[in-house]
């Protein structure tokens, strides 16, 4: 009797044990899926921002620098073509970002970098339609097209800029890591692509200031000053 009261004993420990060892082995599987998964939307999101940085905050001004020394350069040909190149895989790196946050994000528009990536998605895609319906120089509507494709590209820059730091922001709340460094990276960037475009404005002038002036050229400054004088 004695044995078989044991025998209940340790079958009633074992029926209430079981639940719970059951349980937290699920526990377990599910803690371990949701790693899984957070892990693999972590990667997801890092390459969405890198492509995004790839597009806008580097190939696009890199190539508003290049269309502008190709201006005055000799080798301007290899320069245009360059930037052609660059314009293409700017516009095929912002889609790809465009797709994977469509596909893999939760897009409910909820924040300020969603509705922003939208609106700059749109602008990214009309301009590269402006681009390839450029007009003839000398045609009419090319002072129009000139004005729009100029509006819409810079538009574009400025929201780029604007993307990347709200998606630091974003990526910050949504993983709770430091952007700090990324940050001031991206501003110290931004700062020397700046000042480059307003150095290439004044380098002209800079070089003339080495160069001698011609007797010809002092005695007519000297007569346009006489004349001004009177």
């Amino acid at each position: 009797m004695q044995a078989l009261a044991g025998k209940l004993v340790s079958f009633t420990m074992f029926i209430l044990l079981v639940p719970s060892f059951v349980s937290s082995i699920d526990e377990d599987n599910n803690n371990n899926i949701k790693k899984v998964i957070s892990h693999k939307l972590m990667f997801e999101i890092t390459l969405h921002g890198f492509l995004l940085w790839a597009s806008m905050g580097f190939l696009m001004p890199i190539g508003i620098l290049a269309i502008r020394m190709s201006n005055g350069e000799e080798c301007g040909r290899k320069l245009q073509i360059l930037f052609y190149v660059h314009a293409i895989l700017s516009v095929l790196l912002a889609t790809t970002g465009a797709i994977m946050s469509i596909k893999n994000f939760n897009n409910s528009f909820n924040n300020h970098h969603q509705r922003l990536g939208v609106a700059l998605y749109g602008i990214i895609w009309l301009q590269a339609l402006t681009g390839v319906l450029r007009p003839w120089r000398g045609c009419k509507g090319r002072t129009v097209w000139f004005f729009a494709h100029w509006l819409l590209g810079t538009t574009a820059c400025v929201l780029g800029v604007i993307s990347i730091y709200t998606g630091l922001g974003a990526y910050y709340d949504k993983t709770s890591k430091s952007t700090k460094l990324w940050t001031i990276a991206f501003t110290v960037e931004i700062t020397v692509i700046v000042l480059i475009y307003l150095f290439q404005d004044k380098w002209v002038h800079i070089q003339n200031q080495g160069v001698p002036v011609r007797p010809s050229e002092e005695h007519g400054s000297i007569g346009n000053e006489k004349g001004t004088d009177k």
